[in-house]
């Protein structure tokens, strides 16, 4: 019987371990490699820059000439009276049928437009710099919202099993008080009262298990995993917050790094790029053409019977527009658009002065707070102990010895809360600062 109970032991040690090969193991750096690849959303944002890199070239700016081809019929049936001027005789021909063929190739090409063309491409270019800097935001985004929902994971996962130990201890207070009320020793009061406790844990951890199970599905979508059902291991099994940051390092990254503020900076240049572009119509153009064409021409009356003609044709257009009427409409529009860049940019920086500000005030506050947790469940521990041997001895009442458990419990949770708030604030300031991506690496 010994062989086989070691032989079974050893068979399911073994599937265990098959189980656990089976079963990848997510680091958040790993979470965050398949969702950087995977994720719906961050394709379609790097879709929505591949266009606008697309749209940056020289022909889309106006730089290029156009070349058409183009090939055409026309005839027409006509009645005619002609009077000759030498005797006065007049000629009628009636249904007379014309036509013409041609086909030739034209080209159109603005030389100068007033450096609008110069402007266009350069529009074109901070567009595209900005396609990439609108990317870089939605990955920061994803990276804080990832990591975020990886470390309620681990919460929800820690969670879990304080109250499964929760559930143990109530457990276990039952099974004291049915065996000392098997002997007289304790009242039908006692033994209620631990299994409403019982039941309540035991109706906690359903709860919580619910908890873990959203976390993981949301897990499961933002990394675009086909089963979002599929089980979720994750390797920290605790929430360590970085308590090294400082105030003005992340300030200093904010104004050099801070995609948002990147963004409105490119606005900015936009914005005076369109100044260019109106100012450049006050201007002179010049402007080219040339065509190369045959046409064949038959009439069916008069003294030409068939024309054909092959040739080339070219020309230089130089004008200034004298009125428009509504140029200093748009300049001064222009004019104010440059200057709400401006006000923008200003703002935002001070929107996120201000947040930056408030998340690191919260940030120490959490960790003072973190610190005081973690003396409160040393505290905590130690009364649960007292309680513990207090009751086994019949010195303490089942409330008393409840409430001990209880004190035991949100201790654990208060702290359970202080990390994970710590980690959000280090997470939020980090974005803010543009050193989200560190997170990736």
């Amino acid at each position: 019987m010994n062989l086989k109970h070691t032989l079974a032991s050893v068979g399911v040690a073994l599937l265990s371990v098959t189980a656990t090969h089976a079963q990848p193991i997510y680091s958040l750096q790993s979470c965050l490699e398949e969702g950087l690849q995977n994720n719906y959303s961050l394709r379609i944002v790097r879709n929505n820059e591949q266009v606008v890199h697309n749209n940056t070239t020289l022909a889309n700016a106006g730089y290029l000439p156009t070349l058409d081809l183009s090939a055409g019929y026309s005839g027409g049936i006509d009645d005619t009276d002609t009077k000759m001027r030498t005797t006065g005789e007049t000629v009628s021909e009636h249904g007379a049928f014309d036509q013409t063929l041609n086909a030739g190739l034209s080209l159109n090409w603005t030389l100068f437009d007033g450096f609008g063309i110069q402007a266009n491409y350069k529009k074109l270019k901070e567009l595209e710099a900005q396609g990439e800097t609108q990317t870089r935001i939605a990955i920061e985004d994803f990276i804080a919202t990832l990591s975020a929902e990886y470390y309620n994971f681990v919460q929800q996962n820690i969670r879990l099993k304080n109250l499964q130990y929760a559930v143990t201890l109530s457990k276990e207070r039952l099974r004291i008080v049915e065996a000392r009320y098997s002997i007289g020793s304790f009242s039908r009061l006692d033994l209620q009262q631990a299994r409403v406790h019982y039941n309540a844990d035991q109706a906690s951890l359903i709860k919580q298990q619910e908890q873990l199970n959203n976390s993981r599905i949301r897990l499961n979508e933002l990394m675009a995993v086909s089963d979002m059902n599929s089980p979720v291991m994750v390797q920290d099994t605790l929430i360590i917050p970085d308590l090294t940051l400082k105030f003005d390092q992340l300030w200093d990254n904010t104004l050099r790094t801070n995609a948002t503020l990147l963004k409105a900076e490119q606005s900015q240049s936009l914005a005076k790029l369109d100044q260019q572009a109106v100012l450049s119509r006050n201007y002179p153009y010049v402007r080219a053409n040339a065509g190369y064409g045959y046409t064949h021409s038959m009439y069916e009356v008069g003294s030409t019977e068939v024309r054909d003609n092959l040739g080339l044709s070219f020309g230089v257009t130089v004008g200034i527009n004298l009125f428009n009427g509504d140029k200093r409409r748009q300049a001064n529009n222009a004019k104010l658009a440059v200057e709400n860049a401006r006000l923008q940019r200003e703002e935002l920086e001070q929107s996120l002065r201000a947040d930056l500000i408030s998340l690191w005030q919260a940030y120490q506050n959490n960790i003072d707070l973190l610190q005081l947790e973690r003396d409160n469940l040393i505290a905590a521990r130690d009364n649960y102990e007292i309680a513990r041997e207090r009751y086994l001895l019949g010195d303490l009442s089942g409330i008393e010895m409840r409430e001990a458990q209880k004190s035991l419990l949100d201790a654990e949770e208060r702290i359970l809360s202080a990390e994970y708030n710590t980690k959000m604030c280090e997470i939020s300031l980090l974005q803010i600062s543009g050193s989200i991506a560190e997170y990736a690496m």
